[in-house]
């Protein structure tokens, strides 16, 4: 099952799914990169401070094998010069040991950063299984790690065959040199043979970084399943979404339809458009959009009206404009200032008539909506009769 899961991974992992793989501490790691970064530091620190170095150990020599013979004869002050002595030598190559000690820290930095996880130290009794660690030393991962191995020590093992071979025949020649040439060309031959190594280190570094990066991102990998997961975790459930969609818009339309009584007119289509405006003389700038609809929210609104007595009028052309330029909560569009005017003077009118009686006032016909404001007739549609 285990084989099969895996060979349906072939989606790349998502930034999620690894950035909850480095929380876990799991990360890119190479051995070889912090191996060469070491060995580099070190190959660079002997080549910046080599003389330096080379004259404070000497001295460091020259002084321990001088021959005192109060310290010969007594105890003390021959351990007191032994201490002296490995201050001084621990004092000569501490700028070595330093870059060195910072390389070894920041080796593991240059391929993850830094990264604390507590998971990384919780324990793990999994890891204690037999049977686990026998799948582990059978698995591909450690086949390949054993043919990195190999190559690794054959790679080493070539550069320091040539290395030797090369200088096989100056080195049978040293014993009839003085000491101080002999040391110094040994010092060379040395050096040389320890930066063939170091570029080793670097070459195998090199191969190693690509194929760990791709090894981990590998190991990540997801399952279609795992990808559609993740997406619902993120974005929600698709049905669940529509269901609080649907409960939003619900909610919304009891909010506006409890606003139609507060409106001052309801401008209709007759039947497929219905607009409620109100407006407040002296805190709005321009009438409002209390409520809009179509077809049965329309008829929803037009009966709720009916019923707290707000004023009705049939005008299809302001009745689309209104909808279509118009949203809820917002003001009117300039344009239509002039013609809702007169909507509202009838408003009034009509009012005045309920409270005061008399006459019915005129039911406005003229109201005048700018063609392109209108959906119809920006459409190109003209009323049977129209020039």
């Amino acid at each position: 099952m285990a084989e099969e899961q895996d060979a349906e991974r072939t989606f790349q992992p998502t930034p999620k799914r690894l950035e909850q793989a480095r929380e876990k501490g799991q990360i890119p790691r190479s051995r070889e990169l912090a191996t060469a970064a070491v060995a580099l530091s070190g190959a660079m620190a002997l080549w910046w401070m080599g003389p330096e170095l080379y004259r404070r150990c000497l001295g460091v020599f020259r002084s321990g094998l001088a021959f005192d013979r109060a310290r010969a004869v007594e105890p003390d002050r021959m351990l007191a010069g032994l201490s002296g002595l490995s201050v001084d030598m621990l004092l000569a190559i501490s700028p070595l040991l330093a870059m060195v000690l910072v390389a070894t820290l920041g080796a593991p930095l240059l391929l993850s950063g830094w990264v604390w996880s507590g998971t990384a130290f919780a324990p793990d009794f999994a890891r204690l299984s037999p049977a686990r660690g026998l799948g582990n030393m059978f698995s591909s991962q450690s086949l390949v790690e054993l043919g990195k191995a190999i190559a690794k020590c054959l790679l080493l093992g070539g550069i320091g065959y040539w290395a030797l071979s090369s200088s096989w025949a100056e080195l049978q020649q040293l014993p009839a040199r003085d000491t101080g040439g002999a040391v110094a060309r040994v010092g060379v031959l040395v050096s040389t043979g320890f930066f063939a190594l170091v570029g080793g280190l670097v070459v195998v570094a090199l191969i190693d970084v690509p194929w760990q990066i791709w090894h981990y991102h590998d190991q990540l990998k997801m399952t279609r399943q795992e990808v559609v997961q993740e997406q619902r975790e993120m974005e929600g459930d698709p049905q669940l979404k529509a269901r609080i969609r649907s409960q939003q818009r619900e909610v919304a339309r009891r909010r506006m339809m409890s606003a139609v009584p507060t409106a001052d007119v309801i401008v209709t289509n007759p039947t497929h458009y219905a607009v409620a405006l109100q407006y407040r003389d002296g805190s709005m700038r321009a009438p409002q959009v209390v409520a809009k609809g179509m077809n049965l929210i329309a008829q929803r609104i037009r009966e709720i009206g009916a019923e707290h007595g707000v004023t009705v009028l049939e005008a299809p052309p302001l009745a689309r404009a209104l909808y279509r330029h118009a949203e809820i909560g917002s003001e009117i569009p300039p344009a239509l200032y002039t013609v809702v005017a007169q909507v509202l003077a009838y408003v009034f009118q009509v009012e005045r008539q309920r409270s005061a009686g008399g006459p019915a006032p005129a039911i406005p016909s003229d109201l005048a909506v700018p063609p392109e404001l209108d959906p119809l007739q920006a459409a190109g549609y003209r009323p049977e009769g129209a020039a």
